[in-house]
């Protein structure tokens, strides 16, 4: 109900005492006397109306004055409850301020309201000889009309409290919206930039060989297959990059199958012998898991042709009590062995493009430049002698999947053992305590 339904009904009921009053006034013995009184109560009570009227027009004012208003009209309607006739219905107005204090004030200050209307009846009323029913109905009633206000305060307050929550959740609604928005960008954004960098590295090693091809074998015919392989490979790059935003949202093939269909691509694609092994018992991951495993080891597998071509390269998927790990190890030359064992644990993808990058020779031929018996040329290549400088581009591709992993609580480790180097992911499953430590890194391999 409004303000002004509220303010209607008070003075209607005020109208009507003051009616009641005049078709019925005071009786004997104090006929006079009971006049005069009423017309004080009533006069009283108008202007504490009145005044309960403007503090509803400026708020600024209310919090100090509702308490002194309603007051003075709870002792103007308890003084009237002392009188006879008509009047004596005023009384119902220190009800209604009872339950205004209760509901707009503090406890201190209704009780004051209520105390305010229930004394003058307690002091006059036995002066005037009023009935025991006057001086103990009137009272119980504005102390009963007290609860009610307390209680409409209490529905006010906790639908305030309701509003505020309903608010703040439609506020952490559209945060979380926003918020989910970004998040599916950034996968997006992620996912072609791994699946543009997988693609765009192999089709480098492809140009290049093309290059070596013309400048040091004047192989046309070579060079011709060596485009025709990489206009292959860009275009099924652009295929690739379609379908990853499609690929995150649906279902894919189990890892296990996924992997091994990316390490037959890579073997016929680069004439290499690579192995692939499945360990344990396979169970299902989220696809962010299989996902990060799946772009980790495209990436090893391209480092692998393009620092270490011709090697064999073994791929090993192991399926743990609390984790999964996998590894991807490709066998390294004598100079390449050389440099990874001075390097230490460093173990990172820039020492490991520097390095190889230094002491490996044009890897051209690496890209499937075979003749029809498989030999690779490798030699005729290299022997131009052009060993490549780092690339100030590379260098960020096991950096970003080692990021990947890290939001799944996994971790990457790449480095060189013995004479091979190892790319090992590894990632806690959903069944274990994500806290828990990683199993010991192989020897050699740096940390974190």
């Amino acid at each position: 109900m409004n303000t002004r339904a509220y303010w209607l009904l008070r003075y209607s009921g005020f109208a009507v005492v003051g009616i009641a009053a005049l078709v019925n006034p005071p009786h004997q013995p104090h006929q006079q006397l009971f006049r005069a009184l009423q017309i004080a109560c009533f006069s009283l009570a108008g202007l504490a109306l009145l005044g309960w009227l403007v503090l509803d027009e400026r708020r600024q004012y209310r919090r100090r004055g509702l308490p002194i208003v309603l007051g003075a009209l709870a002792v103007a309607a308890g003084l009237a409850g002392v009188t006879s006739g008509g009047g004596q219905s005023l009384v119902a107005f220190a009800a209604v301020a009872a339950v205004a204090a209760g509901a707009e004030t503090e406890w201190p200050e209704a009780i004051a309201v209520v105390a305010a209307g229930i004394l003058p009846i307690w002091i006059v009323g036995p002066l005037v000889g009023c009935t025991l029913g006057t001086l103990a109905g009137y009272p119980l009633l504005i102390a009963a009309t007290l609860s009610l206000g307390r209680n409409r305060r209490s529905y006010r307050v906790q639908a305030e409290q309701a509003a505020a929550l309903v608010e703040q959740y439609e506020r952490l609604r559209a945060e979380q919206r926003r918020a989910d928005v970004l998040d599916e960008r950034t996968r997006i954004a992620r996912e072609i930039h791994d699946v543009l960098a997988h693609s765009l590295g192999a089709l480098g090693i492809q140009i290049q060989a093309a290059r070596a091809v013309l400048t040091d074998q004047r192989d046309i015919d070579r060079a011709v297959e060596v485009l025709s392989t990489a206009q292959r490979m860009a275009a099924d790059g652009l295929t690739e990059t379609r379908r990853a935003v499609h690929a995150l949202r649906v279902d894919s093939l189990p890892l296990g199958d996924e992997l091994a269909a990316v390490v037959e691509t890579h073997r016929q694609r680069y004439q290499v012998p690579v192995a692939f092994e499945s360990v344990g018992a396979a169970r299902p991951l989220p696809p962010d898991a299989s996902l990060a495993l799946l772009r980790t080891v495209q990436e090893a597998l391209v480092n692998a042709a393009k620092h270490a071509p011709g090697e064999p390269i073994g791929v090993r998927l192991v399926y743990g009590q609390g984790d999964v790990s996998l590894t991807v190890v490709n066998h390294l030359s004598g100079a390449q062995a050389a440099v990874g064992d001075s390097s230490g644990d460093r173990g990172t993808k820039d020492d490991r493009d520097t390095s190889r990058e230094r002491d490996t020779r044009s890897v051209g031929d690496a890209s499937g430049d075979r003749d029809s018996s498989g030999e690779r040329d490798i030699s005729s290549v290299g022997d131009a002698g052009r060993a490549r400088k780092p690339s100030s581009a590379g260098g960020y591709g096991l950096t970003g999947m080692r990021e990947r992993l890290r939001l799944l609580n996994g971790t990457l480790l790449a480095g060189p053992r013995d004479a091979e180097w190892a790319v090992t992911a590894e990632l806690p499953l959903a069944s274990v305590d994500m806290t828990a430590g990683s199993p010991p890194a192989a020897p050699g391999a740096a940390p974190r």
